[in-house]
């Protein structure tokens, strides 16, 4: 049998961009994107969704012990920040003069500057 893999889809958000949660434990906090999991439909925000992490004692870290670092959101549970004004917006897609698909701002028509 022959094996299908699914293209990845375009996702709203990308590395680099300012995000503000809008649902769970971590809702109305911004941060910045630090990586994107495209296939888990995720996202790392810095200094969002931290969780404890306990280390096992190894060579490079004899003692172990217990490590926060961030966690992975959902892409649903973020919203762009537009920085024009400041505020969460969604996003569109509107092909340019050279027929490449940009990023805008719902909520003032301004184009998204990448990263």
């Amino acid at each position: 049998m022959e094996q299908t893999t699914k293209k990845p889809h375009k996702l709203h958000v990308r590395k680099g961009d300012t995000v503000k949660v809008i649902s769970g434990n971590e809702r109305g906090k911004t941060g910045k994107i630090v990586t994107v999991l495209v296939s888990k439909n995720r996202a790392v925000v810095e200094g969002l969704n931290m969780v404890s992490k306990h280390i096992k004692p190894s060579a490079k870290n004899p003692n172990g012990g217990i490590v926060t670092k961030e966690a992975p959101i959902h892409i649903s549970n973020l919203m762009l920040v537009d920085p024009a004004n400041g505020q969460a917006t969604r996003v569109g897609r509107k092909l340019d003069s050279k027929g490449k698909l940009q990023r805008y701002s719902k909520k003032t028509g301004e184009i998204i500057k990448n990263g």
